[in-house]
């Protein structure tokens, strides 16, 4: 099937089968995909940030300072 067709068919889907099908695809990524693959330069970035977190060097934020930053950025 087309993707054409496919977006055609979930057009016509009610909202509820909507979610459903949505829960299914994440479903199967999650079941075939165990690991997301990361670059090289993601590793390292990872494993710097995550070195300065142990030696306690890294500034942390809780995410609801996060979400007010940036809320108040486009409002």
């Amino acid at each position: 099937m087309r993707p054409e067709e496919i977006k055609e068919h979930i057009n016509r889907l009610k909202l509820s089968e909507k979610l459903l099908l949505i829960e299914d695809v994440w479903d199967s990524i999650a079941q075939e995909n165990n690991e997301l693959p990361i670059s090289d330069w993601q590793k390292k970035e990872l494993e710097k940030r995550y070195s300065k977190y142990k030696k306690g060097n890294l500034k942390l934020h809780d995410c609801l300072s996060v979400h007010d930053e940036i809320r108040s950025k486009f409002t």
